[in-house]
């Protein structure tokens, strides 16, 4: 695999890729569409290779990485490729006042200039390459910094993307504390960063040095609320699904289940039925389920499961011996202070909470972070009405998981404690653009201009006074809610 990038080496880095933005080689819009469908090639053409080296880092099945992966990047490269004049085009501005019709007003768009983008470990490569096509989309330059946690993913990275993409403009730093603390000093015009609270912490203040703005992808418990009208065997089915892909290993995944106390035996039932459809000879004996990605990660969740006082309904065993496989578990009977529920689990654990109604469940969910996703499952519309209305999330999905991050034209991201701003596709592409007011004010446009020249006279203060004789509309404050 590929050694750390020498410590020497990051500024040096960081200057050649600001001397290249300088160049305005990144500028053309046919030099960005090269070098995103270059992008998209390198998944395709590399395809069996990253599913070995996602195989090798997390145990990841290889439909899993070709589903989740692979083929969301040579899809939504093509598509930013096709989109770029749409996305660049300058927006004529329709003024209101009519003295301004002549001023040739317009919003461009424009890059912001050399990006960092720190990509996480669990689904290292597109958590990498969507922030990256946004950044060449908009024509900026970009270091990718990608997890030491999954090394052959990272060392595929660095020695790959110099064979697809234009160098001058793009980087790869590997390394862990030292290197990422390095490049942590420099100055970025945006850094996009997917990962977790503590660490973005740390990253937000080394960017509020140089006011560098961010864009943060952070995860959280999300949570799952089942009502009594939810189709119980479907929704045990969709949950347990989102639950093992990567072992739980997802910001997306569902994290625990909020369910009325009346479904529960039904819920864990359906479960047991599904585990098994899925798994006949359980999960730790199938090549369709991932593994734990380090001894760390396996030995917390260990712990966990040690600490828990619910009582495991299905699952909770676990491999040893370098093998980090743990089982599918549900988890039910819990208190509100069980150690399922401290932390964003990100594994295969799946605790149930039980509650009586759905309003108990939102007043739970209001006490507590606000998740990247919320799901429901449920099929009475005035339930979902009521958790839209009085949850916070960064999204909210209905009787199913995941499907939100699929959609090319839904923003994904977190709000509060899960994040800020968004991406896939135009979203990724306006977190490295800025909006710029344009306007070319003719000399002929001179004749509306003569009020406000000094010496101010009785007459240019009338003229700017009219504003004052604005009619307000009258109005009443609302009852409180």
């Amino acid at each position: 695999m590929t050694d750390y990038t020498p410590l020497s080496e990051i500024e040096n880095i960081n200057a050649q890729l600001r001397k290249t933005f300088k160049t305005g080689l990144t500028r053309p819009i046919a030099w960005r569409r090269h070098q995103l469908l270059q992008l998209a090639r390198l998944a395709k053409e590399n395809a069996d290779e990253i599913a070995e080296c996602l195989r090798l880092d997390l145990g990841r099945p290889k439909q899993e990485a070709i589903m989740a992966e692979v083929g969301p990047i040579i899809d939504r490269c093509v598509i930013a490729a096709e989109k770029l004049e749409e996305w660049t085009r300058p927006e004529p501005v329709d003024v209101s006042a009519p003295w301004q019709k002549g001023w040739n007003t317009k919003i461009e768009r424009h890059p912001k200039g050399v990006a960092l983008i720190i990509a996480p470990w669990n689904y290292p490569l597109i958590l990498a390459m969507q922030p990256l096509y946004g950044a060449i989309a908009a024509g900026c330059c970009a270091v990718v910094k990608p997890s030491e946690v999954s090394p052959h993913v990272s060392a595929f990275i660095a020695r790959t993307l110099p064979k697809y993409l234009d160098s001058r403009a793009f980087k790869v730093v590997l390394g862990g504390v030292p290197e990422i603390t390095k490049v942590l000093e420099l100055k970025w015009d945006h850094i996009f960063y997917t990962g977790n609270g503590r660490v973005a912490r740390i990253i937000s203040a080394a960017a509020a040095k140089h006011l560098t703005p961010l864009t943060l992808e952070l995860g959280g418990k999300s949570p799952v609320i089942v009502d009594s009208s939810a189709d119980i065997s479907l929704t045990a089915k969709r949950i347990l699904w989102g639950k093992i892909n990567n072992s739980g290993q997802i910001c997306v995944s569902p994290d625990y289940i909020l369910a009325e106390k009346a479904v529960v035996p039904s819920l864990v039932a359906a479960f047991k039925e599904h585990y098994k459809a899925f798994f006949p000879d359980g999960a730790l004996a199938s090549d369709s389920y991932s593994r734990i990605v380090s001894d760390q990660h396996f030995e917390r969740l260990k712990s966990i499961l040690g600490r828990t006082h619910g009582k495991v309904a299905l699952g909770g065993k676990w491999e040893e011996g370098g093998k980090r496989g743990i089982e599918p578990t549900v988890i039910t009977d819990i208190k509100e202070d069980d150690a399922v529920l401290e932390d964003e689990l990100f594994g295969p654990i799946l605790p149930i909470y039980s509650v009586e109604n759905v309003d108990e469940a939102i007043a739970y969910l209001n006490e507590r972070d606000h998740p990247l996703v919320l799901y429901m499952f449920s099929t009475d519309e005035a339930n979902k009405s009521r958790v839209v209305a009085r949850t916070t999330s960064g999204a909210v999905s209905f009787n199913d998981v995941f499907q939100h991050i699929a959609i090319n034209e839904l923003p994904f991201g977190g709000v509060g404690e899960s994040g800020y701003g968004r991406q896939i596709l135009k979203f990724s592409f306006d977190n490295f653009v800025y909006e710029r007011g344009v306007l070319d004010i003719p000399y002929e446009e001179e004749k509306f201009f003569g009020a406000r020249y000094p010496p101010y006279t009785q007459e240019s203060l009338g003229f700017f006074s009219e504003v004052l004789k604005t009619p307000i509309p009258d109005s009443q404050a609302p009852a409180d809610l």
